[in-house]
């Protein structure tokens, strides 16, 4: 598990890079211009710009292994943040933010993948996914106060700038220490549509003999990342004076410390992927529900169950799809869910600024993971063999 350790070490280091930005493009945004809406729209590529770069990563990281695709995007963010501490106009910075959600698309996926191929075991496999859910929450509670502090300290030029070395140095870290980890399922991959002979096999009968993983799959992520976005939408509104400016950063807070206490309790690891992907969902969609329903419990607490709920779908929801794709195309399966994430980010947003003077943007939050979670009977888990494809 040498491999798990230094890429927990490096995921930190990378989240923190990134997470750290978050607080403080905004503020850098508007102080070299930028308009609110200008800015809704630099949110809106950074998620679209990520499609792309998800779904070359699937086909890429099952041909070419995982090392490579995580060395190129640490590299390639940190050179894009030096690019972004000399940016002086609005579009510039829209440039800069398309370039880096493209790049960045490569991470997860290809991380995600050689975390899943450390072990054939669905218990070790799904401690891993909750791990890599660990390292990414600590990341995101404490750098979003660091990023702040680290512009006010030295401005925003300085800032980027450290920020881009940390990547490029935790890039060259993993190119020495990371090592990609094949599988004998994954070898298979190669040989899955030829027959013994070389000749290959009737496309209709491989649909019959194989196993498919079923698109529906992949509307729960899109249903939850779209709550998140919405939550990421409706959050910073609140906030009318500098005091619930500060009140709202401590709140997108609670939401991470929240999932850092489930993802933390491992013994759930042993529980049903389904059955936690299942009922963790149903609870988030009736805590969306009693936040629009603007139930008498404050709003700290609902956010930290939120945060909760959330710390056991994500793990779980990982460990599922490993479940489903018997073992192979790791990397398929895992570019396929971000973007899944990628798509939802994007309507979260859009739907709220769209239809929230008609409609609380968190009913649409429990509308979509319900519809979501009525699916969930159609894609229950089934015998998989490692030769698995999308329908």
């Amino acid at each position: 598990m040498k491999t798990a350790i230094w890429l927990y070490l490096f995921l930190f280091v990378a989240f923190f890079d990134l997470h750290a930005q978050y607080p403080i493009l905004t503020p850098f945004a508007i102080s070299i211009g930028a308009a609110p809406s200008f800015i809704g729209l630099m949110m809106g590529m950074y998620s679209i710009t990520h499609l792309p770069g998800n779904l070359i990563a699937g086909f890429g990281v099952d041909r070419y292994g995982s090392r490579f695709f995580i060395v190129f995007s640490l590299f390639a963010a940190g050179v894009i943040l030096l690019f972004q501490a000399y940016v002086t106009d609005p579009w510039q910075l829209l440039l800069i933010r398309s370039i880096s959600g493209f790049v960045l698309a490569f991470l997860s996926p290809a991380c995600l993948s050689l975390l899943a191929r450390l072990t054939s075991d669905p218990i070790k496999q799904g401690k891993l996914m909750a791990g890599n859910g660990l390292v990414h929450t600590m990341a995101s509670v404490v750098s979003p106060a660091a990023g702040a502090y680290l512009v006010a300290r030295i401005g925003f030029s300085t800032a980027f700038t450290i920020l881009g070395w940390i990547l490029i140095i935790t890039a060259v870290c993993a190119l020495m220490f990371i090592r990609d980890i094949n599988r004998k399922l994954d070898s298979q991959l190669t040989d899955d549509t030829a027959s013994p002979s070389g000749m290959k096999s009737n496309p209709r009968t491989s649909a019959v003999e194989e196993p498919r993983i079923p698109w529906l799959v992949f509307l729960l992520p899109v249903a939850i990342s779209c709550a998140q976005g919405i939550l990421s939408f409706e959050l910073p509104l609140l906030a009318r004076t500098r005091e619930a400016m500060m009140t709202t950063g401590l709140l997108f807070s609670v939401i991470s410390i929240g999932a850092l206490i489930t993802l933390s309790m491992l013994f759930l690891n042993k529980l049903s992927s389904f059955q936690r992907t299942l009922w963790g969902s149903l609870g988030l969609a009736l805590l969306y529900f009693g936040i629009a329903s603007e139930m008498p419990v404050p709003l700290m607490i609902m956010l930290l169950f939120v945060g909760m709920a959330k710390g056991v779908i994500l793990p779980a929801l990982s460990t599922f799809l490993i479940e489903l794709s018997g073992g192979a195309r790791y990397g398929r399966t895992f570019s396929i869910l971000s973007v899944a994430f990628s798509v939802g980010a994007f309507l979260g947003p859009m739907l709220a600024g769209q239809l929230r003077d008609h409609v609380s943007p968190y009913y649409i939050s429990f509308v979509a993971i319900m519809l979501a979670i009525a699916l969930m009977p159609f894609y229950r888990l089934r015998p998989m063999t490692p030769n698995t494809h999308f329908s």
